[in-house]
């Protein structure tokens, strides 16, 4: 016999139907609540919560997401924890939070198409109705294009703006994926879920900013650089962006044309399968360990693949990032969500 848990959410002021089995954060999202959080895979730590009362199963995670101390001191992940009684939980503010919007439902058009790689296509998605579409500088939307699985996507462009821009990658037997390559076109029904996601830019800090992308992940990363610059963050801003080849590479001259224009702002590309004049060559995290010595008081936004986003975490954790100041959005497939319920 199934038993569901009542949890409830300070913050929302809801007392939420928790399914057996079912980890808070899913119910909470899944309810429409917005909930802070990044990976949903127990890495990153944005869904980082305090449990007031009940019992709580923690699946597995990161050390750096959730400490031991941390556990000891009565937190939790959202994404990880599975209730084992009624509970009660608030996940922990920033001062950034009152700038988030609440999650909306809009119904959209497909306003243009562009190829920025041999499999990564930009995607502009503009309002039926034309109304404001306000976000927070590195979060995401959950799409629906008709007739196949909606998927999460970052927004690439600064909020505000009359369209929202994406950058869909091809992933091999990815339905949704697929359909945008192969078959999209302007003019087609899109429904947007969004604002979504907590690792957007937080603008109260005023140390250095790392940030780190992988392919398709430069996404968020370029909405983060060009809020920050647009805002008059005066503080060093390093960008690197990691690809196989020269290929994988997109915007590069803009970045590149950026960090003219502004003093603070570097841009690193690196390629891990060739080498190329113009770019370092290896793995991007090791490019980053070899030119950065210490993280303490940094904010590090990464973006990317799930191997990518772990040898970050450990090259910017080892040299003094305070996990509080990580935030990560992990680019899943499909079926490396599923993977991800085994993540140590």
């Amino acid at each position: 016999m199934m038993t569901n848990r009542f949890v409830d959410i300070r913050q929302a002021r809801v007392s939420l139907e928790v399914q057996e089995g079912q980890t808070i954060l899913d119910a909470a999202l899944a309810a429409g609540i917005p909930y802070p959080h990044g990976c949903r895979s127990g890495r990153c730590g944005s869904c980082k919560s305090r449990l007031i009362e009940g019992e709580v199963e923690l699946l597995q995670h990161s050390r750096f997401a959730l400490s031991e101390e941390e556990k000891a001191d009565g937190l939790i992940l959202a994404c990880r924890a599975v209730p084992q009684t009624d509970a009660a939980v608030a996940w922990l503010g920033s001062d950034d939070d009152d700038a988030v919007e609440a999650p909306q439902r809009v119904e959209a058009i497909v306003s243009g198409l562009d190829d920025l790689t041999h499999d990564i296509k930009l995607v502009r998605i503009s309002p039926v109705d034309g109304s404001p579409l306000l976000f927070t500088a590195g979060q995401y939307a959950q799409v629906g294009f008709d007739g196949v699985p909606a998927r999460s996507y970052s927004m690439a462009n600064r909020h505000g703006d009359d369209s929202l821009e994406f950058h869909i990658r091809k992933v091999p037997g990815g339905v949704t994926s697929q359909h945008v390559h192969d078959a999209l076109k302007a003019g087609d029904k899109v429904t947007l879920e969004f604002p979504l996601g907590s690792s957007y830019l937080r603008q109260h800090h005023s140390g250095p900013i790392l940030c780190v992308a992988g392919g398709s992940g430069l996404a968020p990363i370029k909405s983060i650089v060009e809020t920050a610059l647009a805002h008059g963050m005066k503080q060093l801003i390093h960008v690197y962006f990691g690809a196989r080849g020269a290929r994988d590479l997109y915007l590069v001259e803009h970045f590149e044309a950026l960090a003219d224009r502004h003093n603070n702002l570097s841009f690193t590309a690196v390629l891990s399968d060739m080498q190329a004049a113009r770019h370092r060559h290896g793995f991007v995290t090791d490019a980053v360990a070899e030119d950065l010595a210490d993280f303490d008081g940094w904010k590090a936004y990464v973006a990317g693949p799930p191997p990518m986003v772990d040898a970050a975490m450990d090259v910017v954790f080892a040299r003094g990032l305070r996990p509080e100041n990580m935030h990560a959005d992990v680019f899943f497939t499909p079926e490396e969500q599923v993977a991800a319920a085994t993540v140590e």
